[in-house]
Protein backbone atom coordinates (compact mmCIF):
# COMPACT_ATOMS: atom_id res chain seq x y z
CA UNK A 1 0.00 0.00 0.00
CA UNK A 2 1.27 3.41 -1.02
CA UNK A 3 1.63 5.69 2.08
CA UNK A 4 1.89 9.84 2.03
CA UNK A 5 2.65 9.68 5.78
CA UNK A 6 5.65 8.45 7.38
CA UNK A 7 5.80 8.24 10.75
CA UNK A 8 9.17 7.01 12.49
CA UNK A 9 9.06 6.93 16.88
CA UNK A 10 12.49 6.15 18.69
CA UNK A 11 11.83 4.33 21.78
CA UNK A 12 13.88 3.56 24.65
CA UNK A 13 12.21 2.02 28.05
CA UNK A 14 9.17 4.07 27.87
CA UNK A 15 6.96 1.37 27.08
CA UNK A 16 3.60 2.67 29.04
CA UNK A 17 4.19 6.26 27.47
CA UNK A 18 4.52 3.98 24.29
CA UNK A 19 1.61 2.23 24.45
CA UNK A 20 -0.56 5.70 24.74
CA UNK A 21 1.59 7.42 22.25
CA UNK A 22 0.89 4.38 19.40
CA UNK A 23 -2.73 3.54 20.40
CA UNK A 24 -3.25 7.76 20.28
CA UNK A 25 -2.18 8.02 17.38
CA UNK A 26 -3.88 5.02 15.64
CA UNK A 27 -7.50 7.03 16.59
CA UNK A 28 -6.16 10.39 15.27
CA UNK A 29 -5.26 8.77 12.05
CA UNK A 30 -8.52 7.66 11.31
CA UNK A 31 -8.87 6.66 7.90
CA UNK A 32 -5.83 8.76 6.65
CA UNK A 33 -3.25 5.68 5.88
CA UNK A 34 0.30 5.78 7.26
CA UNK A 35 3.46 3.63 7.63
CA UNK A 36 4.63 3.59 10.94
CA UNK A 37 7.82 2.96 12.29
CA UNK A 38 9.18 2.39 15.70
CA UNK A 39 12.50 2.02 16.44
CA UNK A 40 13.59 0.26 19.92
CA UNK A 41 16.84 1.34 20.99
CA UNK A 42 17.33 -2.00 22.70
CA UNK A 43 14.99 -1.10 25.30
CA UNK A 44 15.21 -3.37 28.73
CA UNK A 45 11.73 -3.37 29.15
CA UNK A 46 10.25 -5.65 27.14
CA UNK A 47 8.99 -2.89 24.05
CA UNK A 48 10.27 -4.63 21.13
CA UNK A 49 8.13 -7.94 22.11
CA UNK A 50 5.08 -6.17 23.44
CA UNK A 51 5.02 -3.38 20.17
CA UNK A 52 5.19 -7.20 17.72
CA UNK A 53 2.20 -8.38 19.60
CA UNK A 54 0.31 -5.55 20.39
CA UNK A 55 0.90 -3.46 16.89
CA UNK A 56 1.32 -6.01 14.66
CA UNK A 57 0.70 -3.79 11.43
CA UNK A 58 3.72 -1.30 12.68
CA UNK A 59 7.16 -1.89 11.15
CA UNK A 60 9.68 -2.27 14.39
CA UNK A 61 13.22 -1.68 13.58
CA UNK A 62 14.97 -3.35 17.08
CA UNK A 63 18.65 -2.29 17.90
CA UNK A 64 20.79 -4.33 19.74
CA UNK A 65 22.16 -0.93 21.35
CA UNK A 66 20.88 2.52 21.98
CA UNK A 67 22.05 4.46 19.01
CA UNK A 68 20.69 7.88 19.89
CA UNK A 69 18.13 10.16 19.02
CA UNK A 70 19.67 11.02 15.35
CA UNK A 71 20.83 7.64 14.90
CA UNK A 72 17.93 5.98 15.02
CA UNK A 73 15.56 7.89 13.37
CA UNK A 74 18.37 7.65 10.44
CA UNK A 75 18.04 4.08 10.40
CA UNK A 76 13.85 4.57 9.67
CA UNK A 77 14.56 7.79 7.59
CA UNK A 78 16.80 5.86 5.40
CA UNK A 79 14.15 3.54 4.70
CA UNK A 80 11.37 6.27 4.27
CA UNK A 81 13.45 7.45 1.68
CA UNK A 82 14.89 4.47 0.23
CA UNK A 83 11.09 3.26 -0.33
CA UNK A 84 9.94 6.12 -2.13
CA UNK A 85 6.06 6.69 -1.43
CA UNK A 86 5.99 9.16 1.49
CA UNK A 87 6.12 12.72 0.77
CA UNK A 88 6.00 13.37 4.39
CA UNK A 89 7.55 12.04 7.62
CA UNK A 90 6.79 12.68 11.14
CA UNK A 91 9.66 12.35 13.71
CA UNK A 92 7.18 11.85 17.10
CA UNK A 93 8.51 10.95 20.40
CA UNK A 94 6.70 8.34 22.31
CA UNK A 95 6.16 10.45 24.98
CA UNK A 96 3.02 11.88 23.39
CA UNK A 97 -0.18 11.66 23.04
CA UNK A 98 -1.68 12.33 19.23
CA UNK A 99 -4.72 14.81 19.45
CA UNK A 100 -7.55 13.60 17.04
CA UNK A 101 -6.97 15.15 13.35
CA UNK A 102 -3.54 16.43 14.07
CA UNK A 103 -2.10 14.52 11.67
CA UNK A 104 -4.55 15.76 9.31
CA UNK A 105 -3.82 19.16 10.11
CA UNK A 106 -0.29 19.05 9.50
CA UNK A 107 -0.42 17.78 5.89
CA UNK A 108 -3.65 19.92 5.15
CA UNK A 109 -0.93 22.94 5.86
CA UNK A 110 2.06 21.50 3.99
CA UNK A 111 0.31 20.81 0.50
CA UNK A 112 -0.91 24.39 1.36
CA UNK A 113 2.35 25.83 1.58
CA UNK A 114 4.60 24.24 -0.70
CA UNK A 115 7.28 26.04 0.34
CA UNK A 116 7.37 24.70 3.96
CA UNK A 117 9.96 21.77 4.78
CA UNK A 118 9.18 21.62 8.82
CA UNK A 119 6.79 22.18 10.81
CA UNK A 120 5.17 20.85 14.12
CA UNK A 121 1.92 21.04 16.12
CA UNK A 122 1.06 23.27 19.23
CA UNK A 123 2.35 20.91 22.33
CA UNK A 124 0.35 21.12 25.79
CA UNK A 125 1.77 20.16 29.14
CA UNK A 126 -0.31 16.69 31.12
CA UNK A 127 -2.25 18.98 32.82
CA UNK A 128 -3.24 20.79 29.30
CA UNK A 129 -1.57 23.96 29.69
CA UNK A 130 0.56 25.16 26.66
CA UNK A 131 4.04 23.88 26.03
CA UNK A 132 6.54 26.13 24.28
CA UNK A 133 6.60 23.91 20.82
CA UNK A 134 8.81 26.04 19.06
CA UNK A 135 11.20 28.70 19.08
CA UNK A 136 13.47 31.39 17.22
CA UNK A 137 16.72 29.81 16.51
CA UNK A 138 19.43 30.31 19.75
CA UNK A 139 21.59 32.92 19.68
CA UNK A 140 23.92 34.24 22.55
CA UNK A 141 21.14 35.99 24.43
CA UNK A 142 19.77 32.67 25.22
CA UNK A 143 22.86 31.40 26.09
CA UNK A 144 23.59 34.57 28.24
CA UNK A 145 20.35 34.16 29.67
CA UNK A 146 20.87 30.42 30.98
CA UNK A 147 23.88 30.45 32.18
CA UNK A 148 24.51 34.05 34.30
CA UNK A 149 21.91 33.91 37.26
CA UNK A 150 21.47 37.13 37.69
CA UNK A 151 19.73 37.25 33.85
CA UNK A 152 17.58 34.32 35.05
CA UNK A 153 14.39 36.47 35.26
CA UNK A 154 14.28 36.97 32.06
CA UNK A 155 14.31 33.54 30.85
CA UNK A 156 11.01 31.95 29.06
CA UNK A 157 10.20 35.16 27.37
CA UNK A 158 10.79 36.56 24.13
CA UNK A 159 14.18 37.39 24.70
CA UNK A 160 14.62 32.99 25.34
CA UNK A 161 13.50 32.95 22.25
CA UNK A 162 9.83 32.36 23.12
CA UNK A 163 6.94 33.40 21.17
CA UNK A 164 4.10 35.02 22.72
CA UNK A 165 1.53 32.23 23.94
CA UNK A 166 -1.28 34.09 22.12
CA UNK A 167 0.11 33.09 18.63
CA UNK A 168 -0.39 29.34 19.84
CA UNK A 169 -3.91 30.85 19.83
CA UNK A 170 -4.51 31.81 16.22
CA UNK A 171 -3.13 31.10 12.65
CA UNK A 172 -0.01 28.94 11.80
CA UNK A 173 2.95 31.20 11.89
CA UNK A 174 6.81 30.94 10.71
CA UNK A 175 9.64 29.83 13.22
CA UNK A 176 12.86 29.42 13.56
CA UNK A 177 12.71 25.70 14.34
CA UNK A 178 9.82 23.30 16.09
CA UNK A 179 10.34 21.42 19.28
CA UNK A 180 11.92 17.93 18.31
CA UNK A 181 9.11 15.99 19.97
CA UNK A 182 6.79 16.32 17.26
CA UNK A 183 8.34 17.73 13.70
CA UNK A 184 6.65 16.89 10.62
CA UNK A 185 9.24 17.34 7.40
CA UNK A 186 8.35 17.26 4.12
CA UNK A 187 10.15 14.13 1.86
CA UNK A 188 10.96 16.57 -0.78
CA UNK A 189 13.12 19.08 2.12
CA UNK A 190 15.40 15.74 3.46
CA UNK A 191 16.16 14.70 -0.06
CA UNK A 192 17.39 18.09 -0.62
CA UNK A 193 19.14 19.00 3.18
CA UNK A 194 20.43 15.25 4.08
CA UNK A 195 19.35 13.68 7.19
CA UNK A 196 19.56 14.27 10.91
CA UNK A 197 23.53 14.85 11.95
CA UNK A 198 24.41 12.19 13.73
CA UNK A 199 27.43 14.04 15.39
CA UNK A 200 24.10 15.16 18.09
CA UNK A 201 23.95 12.21 20.17
CA UNK A 202 21.32 14.36 22.22
CA UNK A 203 19.03 17.62 21.87
CA UNK A 204 20.07 20.30 18.95
CA UNK A 205 19.31 17.93 16.11
CA UNK A 206 15.55 19.36 15.22
CA UNK A 207 17.79 23.02 15.57
CA UNK A 208 20.61 22.54 12.90
CA UNK A 209 17.59 20.30 10.45
CA UNK A 210 15.49 23.92 10.63
CA UNK A 211 18.95 25.78 10.44
CA UNK A 212 19.98 23.50 7.13
CA UNK A 213 16.46 23.43 5.25
CA UNK A 214 16.23 27.38 6.19
CA UNK A 215 19.49 27.78 4.35
CA UNK A 216 18.22 25.86 1.66
CA UNK A 217 15.24 28.20 1.04
CA UNK A 218 12.51 25.99 3.06
CA UNK A 219 10.18 27.24 5.62
CA UNK A 220 9.51 26.20 8.98
CA UNK A 221 6.53 27.29 10.77
CA UNK A 222 4.15 25.95 13.59
CA UNK A 223 0.65 24.87 13.04
CA UNK A 224 -1.38 25.45 16.25
CA UNK A 225 -4.50 23.82 14.77
CA UNK A 226 -2.65 20.58 15.45
CA UNK A 227 -2.06 19.70 19.16
CA UNK A 228 -0.17 16.70 21.00
CA UNK A 229 0.38 16.35 24.56
CA UNK A 230 4.22 15.94 25.11
CA UNK A 231 5.26 14.74 28.67
CA UNK A 232 9.09 15.28 28.42
CA UNK A 233 11.92 14.14 29.36
CA UNK A 234 11.09 10.24 29.68
CA UNK A 235 13.95 8.67 27.84
CA UNK A 236 16.85 11.43 29.33
CA UNK A 237 15.41 11.52 32.60
CA UNK A 238 16.39 8.07 32.95
CA UNK A 239 20.17 8.78 33.10
CA UNK A 240 19.76 12.67 33.84
CA UNK A 241 23.50 13.19 34.49
CA UNK A 242 24.61 11.82 30.95
CA UNK A 243 21.57 13.69 29.58
CA UNK A 244 23.35 16.96 30.42
CA UNK A 245 26.97 16.37 29.10
CA UNK A 246 25.24 15.79 26.13
CA UNK A 247 23.43 18.53 25.83
CA UNK A 248 26.60 21.03 25.87
CA UNK A 249 28.26 18.86 23.90
CA UNK A 250 25.77 18.93 21.17
CA UNK A 251 25.15 22.47 21.54
CA UNK A 252 29.09 23.06 21.10
CA UNK A 253 28.73 21.19 18.09
CA UNK A 254 26.12 23.68 16.89
CA UNK A 255 27.97 26.74 17.88
CA UNK A 256 31.06 25.06 15.93
CA UNK A 257 29.18 24.21 12.92
CA UNK A 258 26.31 27.51 12.35
CA UNK A 259 28.18 30.57 14.19
CA UNK A 260 30.54 32.76 12.90
CA UNK A 261 33.90 33.07 14.20
CA UNK A 262 33.73 35.78 16.91
CA UNK A 263 30.17 34.54 17.94
CA UNK A 264 31.26 30.90 18.20
CA UNK A 265 34.30 31.77 20.19
CA UNK A 266 32.02 33.91 22.63
CA UNK A 267 29.26 31.24 22.80
CA UNK A 268 32.00 28.17 23.59
CA UNK A 269 33.66 30.60 26.02
CA UNK A 270 30.13 30.65 28.16
CA UNK A 271 29.29 26.97 28.41
CA UNK A 272 29.51 25.69 31.75
CA UNK A 273 33.46 25.06 32.98
CA UNK A 274 32.33 21.24 33.54
CA UNK A 275 31.32 20.59 29.54
CA UNK A 276 33.87 23.29 27.60
CA UNK A 277 35.71 21.67 25.21
CA UNK A 278 33.81 18.34 25.14
CA UNK A 279 33.05 17.39 21.37
CA UNK A 280 29.74 15.91 20.21
CA UNK A 281 30.27 12.38 18.63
Amino acid sequence: MSHTLAIIIVAWNVRPLLEGCLRSLTEALGELAAHIIVVDNASADGTAAWVRTAFPQVELIANRENLGYARANNLALRRVLDEGEAEYVWLLNPDTVVHPNAPQALLDFMRTHPRCGLCGPKLLNPDGSLQHSAFALPGLVQLLLETQPLLWRFRNTWLDGRYAPQRYEGAPFRVGHPLGAAMLARVAAVREVGLLDEAFALYCEEIDWAVRMQRAGWEVWCVPQAVVTHYGGASSQQASARAERLKWQSRQHYYRKHYAPLKRWLALRLVPAPYRGERAG
